[in-house]
């Protein structure tokens, strides 16, 4: 549900979908205030405009800045594939673990190199990274980047 504000447009699709959601959770008979919850934290998913906020909305950045992986790519002629294609179609493994008795995040990803470099992960996703790591930080636990059992955050 934190991405139906692209059905209206890609740009801003946080805040548009903030809205278009407790509109939806009113309808089903939400309590106010947990449609008023899910809003703040779609409303503050998206790395340009958002931040931890709650408790939920670090939890909703942590698992929508880790969907990085093959099966989100629906076109698989490499030849018409731009950087975000690429990236996505490199990613063969994606799992984000929890260690709670280590109080850490930790997102855990192979790429192909042969694919796409690790660099090209980090040109489009280096903010993304950046928005785990502070909802984790909110969270009062650490993130942790690990690339092809490299760890590099």
């Amino acid at each position: 549900m934190h991405d139906i504000g692209n059905c209206i447009n890609r740009t801003d699709h946080a805040h548009s979908g903030a809205i278009l959601a407790y509109q939806i959770l009113k309808d089903m008979k939400m309590p106010v205030e947990e449609r008023t919850e899910i809003m703040m934290a779609i409303g503050n998913h998206d790395e340009n405009t958002g931040t931890a906020v709650s408790d939920i909305s670090a939890a909703l950045i942590l698992a929508d800045k880790s969907d990085v992986h093959r099966n989100r790519v629906c076109n698989t002629n490499l030849s018409t594939f731009g950087i975000h294609d690429r990236v996505n179609y490199a990613v063969s493994k994606a799992e984000l673990q929890i260690d709670g008795k280590d109080r850490k995040v930790i997102l855990n990803l192979t790429i192909d190199t042969e694919i796409c470099p690790v660099l090209d992960y980090f040109e489009i996703f280096m903010d993304r990274t950046m928005m785990s790591k502070y909802a984790a930080k909110y969270l009062k636990i650490w993130f942790e980047l690990v690339i092809n059992g490299t760890k590099l955050l």
